[in-house]
């Protein structure tokens, strides 16, 4: 009687090229080929002639690994087979644990075979270049409760997430729950590749993203990839870098300088009590509850119906081609990718030596004459304020007496002396954009964010900011 013997093998996914040479021969030399029947068909043409097959049919695994020891402990090499890899959600830990328990000598050996999910990779292009989970939606053995917890885990740490048994005809509602859950982590635009038969005659590879994704779509053969927040479309197929750093110094302080905005500007999502404002108005909230970390912004910052779209319309379309500030300090806020992209210029008159001379003159502040040397040349900027309420006034007045006419107006002076005042000042010019902090918050830094968020509105639907970071 020969040593008895269990392999436990991975047949892959279908294909007859997908099968190890160590798997092939494991099926030539064995005496009993023990599985579910419809993966006989892959194995046949390896078989010897007078080598037994034993079908336990479909979902009777521990019926498979009792029968493969009763084979096993009368002296014959057995042969498990399992699609796929079988380590994965295949029959090589109930193989184990059978051993365990009966305490049996029988010898065990698992050889790997290539995974559905790394099938439909290879199909799809490389989606899985980084760090990666696999999930199943199946509940037969784990409690949903359990399965929701992890499905929330790998949308939060962005992981790439391989999603097997998908969906049944009993089993429908899982894949749209998984779905839910991922796009309050990522972005619709993420893509999401799935394949159907992978490796076999009929196979169906599509590539989508996380918004479109439609379940219906899925069956019980299918395997889903989706991505990370760095997973990208390209030619048709689905590629995930293989780090989220770039070779290029600055390429790599961009890509993790965004990646943490994008994460903050969703964790501030969740926490605004009011999240269902408009994306003009929620957006430059959004920047301004990042910039000071002041949840009151949501009661305090009032953004004019239309403001920042009429705005960022100007810009794109070049009717904006200047932004005024009050101090040096906004200037340096408003992020000079986003400039240079949309050819804008900002200009700041507090050091410009007429401005001093001005204001000894005419015995105003320097920021009030800034403006007025300002207006002079740029009546139709778009003006900034993040420090003087006085600067704030000036422009007031001088759009009273129609020598200005700004494209628009961001007013968040910070202090405590006509603070008020000035932004009531402001409030009465309907015609021209507005966005203003209430009361006596403000300053150079929530001015600028304020801008920045006019000059890249057009990643506000995707929530994507930090472009120009």
């Amino acid at each position: 009687m020969s040593n008895p013997k269990i392999i436990v093998a991975g047949i892959g996914p279908g294909s007859a090229g997908d099968m190890t040479p160590a798997v092939l021969e494991a099926v030539r030399r064995s005496d009993v080929i023990i599985g579910y029947q419809y993966y006989f068909q892959f194995v046949t043409p390896y078989l010897s002639p007078d080598t037994l097959c034993v079908d336990t049919g479909m979902k009777n695994e521990r019926e498979r690994a009792e029968e493969a020891f009763a084979w096993a402990e009368q002296g014959k090499t057995v042969c498990v087979v399992s699609s796929g890899d079988a380590g994965i959600y295949g029959m090589a830990p109930l193989i184990w644990e059978m051993k365990r328990e009966r305490g049996s000598d029988v010898e065990i050996e698992v050889l790997p075979g290539i995974s559905a999910f790394q099938k439909a990779a290879s199909l799809l292009g490389a989606p899985i270049g980084h760090d990666l989970c696999l999930i199943s939606l199946s509940d037969l053995m784990t409690p949903w409760e359990t399965i929701e917890r992890r499905i929330r885990a790998a949308a939060v740490a962005d992981f790439v997430t391989a999603v097997y048994n998908p969906k049944s005809y009993g089993r429908y509602w899982q894949l749209y729950r998984l779905q839910e859950i991922f796009l309050q982590h990522r972005d619709p635009s993420t893509p999401v590749g799935y394949v159907c038969q992978a490796g076999r005659a009929d196979e169906q590879v599509t590539l989508t993203t996380l918004g479109a994704f439609d379940p219906e779509q899925v069956d019980m053969f299918t395997v889903v990839l989706i991505g990370n927040s760095q997973s990208y479309a390209y030619e048709g197929k689905f590629i995930t870098p293989r780090g989220y750093f770039r070779e290029n110094r600055s390429e790599e302080a961009k890509g993790v300088g965004q990646e943490i905005m994008i994460e903050s500007f969703r964790t501030i999502e969740k926490e605004l009590r009011h999240p269902d404002i408009p994306l003009g108005k929620k957006w430059p909230l959004l920047h301004a509850i990042h910039t000071t970390a002041d949840f009151d912004m949501e009661n305090i910052l009032q953004v004019d119906d239309g403001a920042v779209e009429i705005l960022y319309a100007g810009f794109t379309e070049g009717r904006i081609k200047t932004i005024v500030t009050d101090v040096t300090m906004v200037a340096a806020g408003i992020r000079k990718g986003a400039l240079q992209r949309l050819g804008v210029e900002v200009k700041c008159y507090l050091s410009d030596p007429r401005t001093a001379e001005l204001a000894a003159e005419k015995g105003i502040t320097r920021t009030q004459a800034g403006i007025r040397l300002a207006v002079e040349e740029h009546p139709d900027a778009l003006y900034a304020f993040g420090n003087a309420p006085t600067a704030l006034m000036e422009l007031c007045t001088l759009v009273r007496r129609e020598k200005a006419r700004p494209a628009g107006i961001i007013a968040a002076p910070v202090g405590f002396v006509h603070v008020r005042e000035s932004k009531h000042m402001a409030k009465p010019f309907r015609e021209i954009p507005k966005l203003i902090v209430e009361g006596r918050k403000g300053g150079s830094n929530l001015a600028a964010t304020l801008v920045n968020s006019i000059l890249c509105f057009n990643d506000a639907e995707a929530l994507k900011p930090g472009r120009d970071v």
